[in-house]
């Protein structure tokens, strides 16, 4: 899709190296570390409610930050992201519990774990494209939930299986104010990594497999090669993003792990925007703070004449599934792009007003 530059005139790079930056300016750096250093302060005048809000944006942000890098910047497709995400909750509560790691360690080996286990699924799914591959990976969510179900040493079965807090040196994580420094860490560190992951060659190399893949394979890039790599990627960070899911909440199970769940993964790329990191964050707000924005519509309206005037009754309490499926069409038709692409023309606005250029 052809969209308009919003480059300023006169605005030169003259290296690869001012190329690919992390931040394009000074300004956004300091805006950026200005962001952590105020996110840092929440617990101080935060409650519970804001702060749990904030952690499930972490996590999940990490979760779906691997989804993007396999659907928007590699050109793939999975709908059994939940999956991977719930491997990565039972791996890092099975390592704690069962064999006696420290949690700490338990959740960066449970996303080396759940990476196994994306490569294991990628192998096959890598060689297929378009609707094969979405079925590929659907097959791979319900094959996985079924395991789920009945591996009791694993996962406690039905009844699920508790997760222990994460302890560093006799201090437990075991609240809203302290894990929300966890979570915070985590999103800073892995959101870096796969800035810089897409700064290298091997990232360059998932882009021109997403662009055009017949040109990328006559360039010399493997394709099957890096199709793998991307579900690989994608189920570290989905592993990554379940394990601090599984210590906050300290208990995992199987229900929570569904295709409406990988559907709502989806949702935070799209809205967000498709290879962009930083709009996987906002897509992830998004979908986090749009439930419970409908949740305090759905008390407004409950008792007015707008309940009586529609026959709502009961129903209403839908309304928070309804808006989610009724948002991402509303982005597909008319934001496309997502937020990323929104955010950088409000800005590409303000910069060059009053001039056209």
């Amino acid at each position: 899709m052809a969209s308009v530059s919003i480059i300023p005139s006169g605005d030169y790079k003259t290296s690869y190296g001012t190329d690919t930056t992390i931040f394009p300016t000074r300004t956004s750096r300091n805006f950026a570390i200005l962001g952590v250093v105020l996110l840092l302060a929440c617990p101080a005048f935060m409650d519970r409610y804001w702060l749990s809000l904030l952690i499930q944006i972490s996590y999940l942000g990490i979760a779906a930050l691997g989804l993007n890098i396999l659907v928007g910047f590699t050109g793939q497709i999975s709908i059994g992201h939940s999956a991977f995400f719930g491997f990565g909750a039972f791996a890092s509560a099975w390592l704690s519990n069962s064999v006696g790691v420290p949690v700490a360690l338990a959740i960066p080996l449970a996303g080396v774990i759940t990476t196994l286990v994306g490569l294991l699924f990628g192998m096959p799914a890598a060689r297929l494209k378009g609707l094969y591959l979405a079925i590929a990976t659907l097959a791979a969510q319900y094959i996985l939930q079924d395991f789920f179900a009945r591996a009791d040493w694993f996962t406690g079965g039905t009844a699920g299986t508790i997760a222990e807090p994460l302890t560093i040196f006799g201090f437990a994580f075991d609240t809203d104010e302290r894990f929300f420094y966890v979570a915070l860490v985590a999103l800073v560190v892995m959101y870096i990594l796969a800035t810089n992951l897409m700064r290298t060659r091997d990232g360059r190399a998932l882009v021109a497999v997403r662009d055009h893949y017949l040109s990328a394979e006559i360039m010399g890039i493997n394709l099957t090669k890096y199709r793998t790599m991307s579900f690989g990627i994608s189920a570290f960070y989905a592993g990554i993003g379940g394990a601090l899911y599984a210590h906050y909440l300290q208990f995992v199970s199987v229900e929570g792990f569904t295709i409406l769940f990988s559907i709502q993964f989806l949702g935070m790329i799209i809205i967000g925007g498709l290879g962009s990191i930083m709009g996987t964050l906002m897509g992830t707000a998004f979908m986090v703070f749009l439930p419970e924005a409908m949740q305090a519509l759905t008390k407004l309206v409950s008792g007015t004449a707008i309940d009586t005037a529609l026959n709502l009754k009961d129903n209403i309490a839908f309304l928070r599934e309804m808006s989610i499926g009724l948002v991402i069409i509303l982005f597909l038709v008319f934001e496309p792009d997502g937020l990323a692409h929104r955010w950088k023309q409000i800005k590409a606005y303000w910069k060059l007003y009053p001039f056209s250029h």
